[in-house]
């Protein structure tokens, strides 16, 4: 028995496959390497190349494999980008996400951890996002996740008095920070923290965008979460499913109270000891003033916890991103 993870070699996907190997649970990856890279799969763990979009593939490899369960990281996860290229985020996200349950429902795979998105709710209009807080999406990655929800949600309905009924739970989260392994990082041109990382190593000033939002400092403020806390959420969610233990539909993974981009900028410099003011680029389209979620739920069933500080976040991301040369 082993559960698949699409995405796995990616920068959380990858560390979701640890968490679920350390856990002594069995992983194996499909991932098309489009962001991905081997080298961030453990040796021991089986890779499949290949897209989500190959229908006749993940059918395979579900049945090859003896896959009891997904962890469907896999997507286009860009929320800015979406706007300029919503039909490929559409493909790759709503898509690849049908595709694999209706292979599941091919092989008997019934249970599915997805990585949804805070960016469900869009701005939100309270100040802290609950799980049935309404869902608003500002963008087509966020509409796409929403979808996603919505699909898991259908199946489950569509399947509850067949033999292998779906079970499923969707993970809301937004910045996932740091490293949990020195040698994975994160390689996204479009996330705050490599962008800044790359920025020092290459001894030129950082650039954000956007000082205008509607925050305290005028940056905007997000749930910043270390990713091996999102792993470790991943394996709960997978256990639970796995048990047959009652499950919510969704579970916000949040800080509770979040960090301004101002707030990690300060924190770079205390941690990398690189003096710098960031240069102050547009807004980027879809990005949101503010959204920070409870965790309460998470916590009370998938042992969910800020277990990392701001600082502690930066530095396991700094050295991981500077051992790689």
């Amino acid at each position: 028995m082993s559960w698949l993870v699409t995405g796995g070699a990616g920068y959380i996907g990858s560390h979701v496959v640890r968490a679920l190997t350390g856990a002594g649970m069995t992983a194996v990856v499909l991932d098309d390497l489009s962001s991905g890279r081997p080298s961030f799969v453990p040796g021991d763990v089986t890779l499949v190349e290949g897209s989500i979009l190959d229908r006749e593939l993940v059918e395979r490899t579900l049945r090859e494999h003896a896959v009891t369960g997904v962890i469907h990281v896999a997507g286009f996860k860009y929320a800015g980008v979406s706007v300029q290229r919503p039909l490929h985020t559409y493909a790759q996200n709503v898509e690849g996400t049908r595709i694999i349950l209706e292979a599941m429902a091919a092989a008997d795979v019934s249970n599915i951890v997805f990585s949804s998105s805070a960016a469900v709710f869009g701005t939100p209009d309270v100040p802290l996002v609950e799980e049935d807080t309404a869902k608003r999406p500002s963008s087509p990655y966020g509409e796409s996740k929403l979808i996603g929800e919505w699909l898991l949600r259908d199946q489950a309905i569509a399947t509850a008095a067949s033999e292998h009924p779906l079970r499923h739970t969707s993970l809301r989260y937004f910045n996932v920070v740091g490293s949990a392994d020195p040698s994975v990082y994160d390689v996204s041109p479009h996330n705050l923290f490599p962008i800044v990382f790359e920025a020092l190593l290459a001894g030129t000033t950082p650039r954000i965008f956007g000082d205008d939002y509607d925050t305290p400092d005028g940056t905007n403020v997000r749930d910043y979460v270390h990713v091996g806390d999102i792993a470790l959420a991943h394996v709960a969610a997978a256990k639970r499913l796995e048990s047959g233990e009652p499950i919510e539909a969704a579970y916000n993974l949040g800080s509770g109270d979040g960090l301004s981009v101002k707030q990690i900028m300060d924190a770079m410099v205390r941690v990398t000891g690189i003096e710098f003011v960031p240069e102050v680029g547009p807004r980027r389209p879809g990005d949101p003033d503010r959204i920070v979620a409870t965790g309460a739920l998470a916590a009370r069933d998938l042992d969910w916890r800020m277990r990392h500080t701001v600082d502690e976040m930066v530095r396991s991301g700094w050295e991981a991103r500077r051992s790689a040369g």
